[in-house]
């Protein structure tokens, strides 16, 4: 019964039906965070693990049926990890490998030119989890003078249960599309420490109908715009023919909109972590209390900040801190921070999936970022552009570096959203390859305009001499 009115659901509102089992139970959130604060919040850690284990698993089957079996393998054998290998560079070795290959296997046996809603998806995010789960369970082994700042707050000191790694990885609030959080922010949360109140359940009500509501916004937005920019428009003879200033503006509105729809689900489904505890990270400098610790979108500075870094900075949060986490930082022996975020973004791209599409997403993330740290340290050490920046020209600058941030931002998710080589090639060509153009010209010039702007230092001057 509940498949014909599904499909006559999916139908009355236009969208697929699988994005419309998605919202449905990003929205069911709401409910199971509610009875978890009425009837689950005071009971034994066993029950609210169940609790949580048996919703997210009703979630997963109403989204996937029958290949919710991929997760709970995986989550068994991660556990069998951990229990056997204990904390040893083999465990997380053997965990890194094994999860990344079976989401790899995933992707290739399930993969389509389209944007299909099905398991791989929530199992990119579980992939994360597990894998992190290994390496904070590894760091609880170092001496606490051994561990950095993130460590400390995230690594295991006990081995977890089997049931509390199943209620980690099921948790409704974060099952499907994120955010990323630590098991060790799990446990207090079932040991009641998530909370303005230690005991109680938090007064978070407001903190999350605020999400609630901006992520609805979002996703209004979204649902009434979208139509208007789809990602097949792109391999049409009429967006062929369109002059290039056109098909720049096009790809500039495409990408504003379009990012809404991961941001409204982000953002209703921060609202459900807030809901039921997880979302408090303790007080702020002035003593209020914060709600953000789920938060994978600073909505504010996703909308005025001019700069790539901003956006990357403000865009899906808790999985860039992930990375930071547990592959930046930990690439730190290779002595050269250019290199590690080489393979950091490198292993993000097929952490996303197997087509060539991300890897140049990513390529392109790599050369603007650094472009744009070179023109930002140019204009801070060069007292003329400085004084342009900050002066009665500011607003125009500004206007002009948004338009090129969101044309290029738009740019470089192009062929992240088309996939395959031959459409996304497509449309570079139609595009004249502008944003490889700019950003690779710019990475030439800017040494030499170093030079023109920036004045020499007394002591070069006179080493010279």
């Amino acid at each position: 019964m509940a498949a014909p009115f599904m499909e006559n659901l999916s139908e009355y509102l236009g969208s697929p039906e699988p994005a419309v089992r998605l919202i449905l139970s990003i929205l069911l959130g709401y409910p199971f965070a509610l009875a978890y604060r009425w009837f689950f919040f005071y009971q034994s850690a066993t029950f609210v693990h169940l609790f949580h284990t048996f919703t997210g698993l009703a979630l997963a089957t109403f989204n996937f049926g029958s290949q919710v079996y991929h997760s709970f393998v995986c989550i068994i054998i991660q556990f069998l990890l951990v229990r056997l290998m204990g904390r040893t560079v083999t465990c997380v070795l053997t965990s890194f490998i094994f999860q990344m290959i079976y989401l790899l296997t995933g992707y290739y046996y399930t993969a389509t030119d389209e944007y299909d809603i099905k398991w791989t998806m929530p199992h990119c995010v579980l992939t994360l989890k597990l894998i992190g789960l290994s390496l904070d369970y590894y760091d609880g082994g170092k001496e606490p003078s051994q561990q950095n700042k993130e460590q400390k707050l995230a690594a295991l000191n006990s081995t977890p249960s089997l049931l509390e790694v199943f209620g980690f990885s099921y948790f409704y609030g974060g099952f499907l599309v994120g955010p990323q959080f630590t098991l060790r922010n799990y446990q207090k949360l079932v040991s009641r420490e998530m909370s303005d109140c230690p005991g109680q359940p938090p007064n978070s009500v407001f903190p999350a109908m605020k999400r609630f509501t901006l992520g609805i916004i979002f996703l209004a937005i979204f649902t009434i715009g979208g139509p208007y920019y789809p990602d097949s428009y792109y391999l049409t003879d009429e967006y062929e023919a369109q002059p290039f200033l056109y098909k720049c503006f096009y790809i500039l509105l495409w990408v504003k909109i379009n990012l809404y729809k991961y941001i409204s689900c982000w953002l209703i489904t921060e609202g459900v972590c807030i809901l039921s505890g997880l979302g408090y990270k303790g007080k702020d400098e002035k003593g209020e209390h914060q709600w953000d610790s789920c938060a994978n979108v600073r909505v504010w500075l996703f909308e005025t900040t001019p700069l790539f870094t901003g956006t990357i900075n403000s865009f899906n949060i808790n999985t860039n801190a992930w990375v930071a986490s547990h592959v930046f930082k930990r690439l730190k022996f290779l002595g050269n921070k250019l290199l590690s975020q080489m393979f950091t973004l490198l292993f993000l791209a097929v952490w996303h999936g197997l087509h060539s599409g991300y890897f140049i997403c990513f390529s392109m993330e790599f050369i603007i970022v650094n472009v744009e740290k070179q023109a930002q340290a140019l204009v801070r050490d060069s007292p003329m552009l400085t004084s342009i920046a900050q002066g009665p020209l500011y607003p125009f600058i500004y206007v002009v570096q948004q338009l090129i941030h969101w044309l290029f931002m738009g740019y470089s998710l192009v062929p992240f959203c088309l996939f395959t080589y031959d459409k996304w090639l497509k449309v570079y060509s139609s595009a004249y390859f502008c944003g490889h153009v700019f950003f690779l010209t710019a990475l030439f010039i800017l040494p030499y305009l170093r030079k023109v702007f920036v004045p020499r230092k007394r002591g070069s001057d006179e080493k010279e001499d």
